[in-house]
């Protein structure tokens, strides 16, 4: 609950939310009911992205539908100070092999506005494809845009080479 007033500025913040798909003013109650039910969710596994000093700087989530051992996958960072460090990567890196190797999923998917070209090349890096796109889902500032749609599963997790949860 202490992390609810920094993620009411960073929702709140229109260069962070132009990102996001969910539009709409956060208040500091609404955003603690938010967390007090993510908190007790069984299928929202949520994280705070922390730099190694300790700062909050954004989170990362896998919501998970146990019936089809999929996740959609979530991610920002709301300090923009910490955009192209590569935390962004190494917290999906480390979210995606949690979602395979601990949750046993068979497939991870996420949207990504057409807009945000370094989401997507994070995404392709991370092993995700394109499979889709819902044309002209978002108006923002008085134009329309795609959201696309990406996923991994989890035999091409496996084939990238990298380090994994154990």
């Amino acid at each position: 609950m202490e992390d609810a007033p920094r993620f009411v500025k960073w929702l709140n913040n229109p260069g962070v939310y132009k990102f996001l798909i969910v539009r709409e003013h956060f208040t500091l109650a609404k955003e603690k009911k938010y967390l007090k039910n993510l908190i007790n969710s069984k299928t929202h596994k949520n994280f705070a992205i922390e730099t190694k000093e300790g700062i909050h700087i954004g989170s990362v989530s896998l919501e998970v539908n146990p019936h089809h051992n999929r996740a959609v996958f979530g991610i920002f960072i709301g300090e923009k100070e910490y955009w192209n460090h590569g935390l962004g990567s190494e917290a999906g890196r480390l979210i995606i092999d949690y979602g395979f190797s601990k949750l046993k999923l068979h497939r991870i998917e996420l949207g990504v506005l057409e807009y945000n070209p370094r989401a997507m090349k994070v995404y392709r890096r991370l092993g995700f494809k394109l499979e889709g796109r819902k044309r002209e889902f978002i108006k923002f500032k008085g134009k329309y845009y795609d959201d696309l749609h990406m996923s991994i599963l989890e035999r091409e997790w496996k084939k990238i080479n990298y380090p994994r949860i154990h």
